[in-house]
């Protein structure tokens, strides 16, 4: 993250603080095109458009690490990184791959976040609350050496019952170079299970689900490519123990 970056984004923090000081709220008015960005290697950018109906208002864009306390040193840019749009209006704005040796895994699919945060202008008036609301999507770096089909990625989930402390626990493995997003996760025309939000390439999740037994039928519903979503149903199988490797999503 860039010094200007972080001096605008304490900035823009500020701003919204002083503003709940004040009392009528001003509703924000920038939307995306997109719930999430994809980058090819071989094309090196991609783009998404941020479009403004409400008033003329002030616009800025960074790019975040999936990964907890980061340094956020990405081989990606923004650009424009701020901008003002008229009303109505949209601004397209680019995501940049600087290319080279990143040390991204060039196997794997990658993951960070676009943040889109709007910086309303002052009114000039009294009472009134004015806060910078922020929209925050996934991007997806796909490099040239990636093996399969992005689409079948949620088929190759596998999916099993273990105990964990005497709970019955779903485990997924995620043995595809793609993240796979989940909108929901259910017992087939029953209740609501606990939901990962994405699973990584080779990564496994534990959930301690009640009212499963094994080849009990679990819907599944995981968002695409497109921001839509994609529903089918699983049977877990049972196994007996619990791999040491696994990550427990509820604790």
């Amino acid at each position: 993250m860039t010094s200007f970056a972080q001096f605008q984004r304490i900035f823009v923090g500020g701003f919204a603080a002083v503003g709940m000081l004040y009392g009528t709220c001003a509703q924000a008015s920038i939307s995306l095109s997109a719930t999430r960005v994809i980058v090819q290697e071989k094309k090196q950018e991609a783009s998404i458009s941020v479009r403004n109906s409400g008033t003329p208002t002030l616009v800025q864009a960074w790019l975040d690490s999936n990964t907890p306390d980061a340094a956020d040193n990405l081989p990606f840019a923004v650009t424009p990184p701020l901008a003002k749009i008229a009303a109505p209006g949209q601004q397209l704005m680019r995501v940049l791959y600087a290319g080279g040796n990143t040390g991204l895994p060039g196997d794997r699919e990658s993951v960070m976040w676009l943040n889109v945060q709007e910086i309303p202008q002052s009114t000039g008036g009294e009472n009134h609350l004015q806060i910078a609301v922020r929209q925050r999507i996934k991007v997806f770096f796909r490099p040239t050496g990636i093996v399969g089909a992005v689409a079948d990625a949620p088929g190759s989930l596998r999916w099993a019952l273990v105990q964990d402390a005497g709970r019955p626990t779903l485990k997924i493995t995620n043995p595809s170079m793609y993240h796979v997003s989940f909108a929901y996760l259910g017992i087939a025309g029953g209740k609501e299970l606990p939901t990962p939000e994405m699973i990584a390439p080779g990564e496994t999740r534990l959930h301690s689900v009640d009212g499963v037994a094994p080849n009990t039928s679990i819907t599944v519903k995981i968002i695409n490519d497109f921001g839509g979503v994609d529903a089918f149903d699983v049977q877990p199988t049972e196994e007996s123990a619990r791999p040491s490797s696994a990550v427990k999503a509820d604790q």
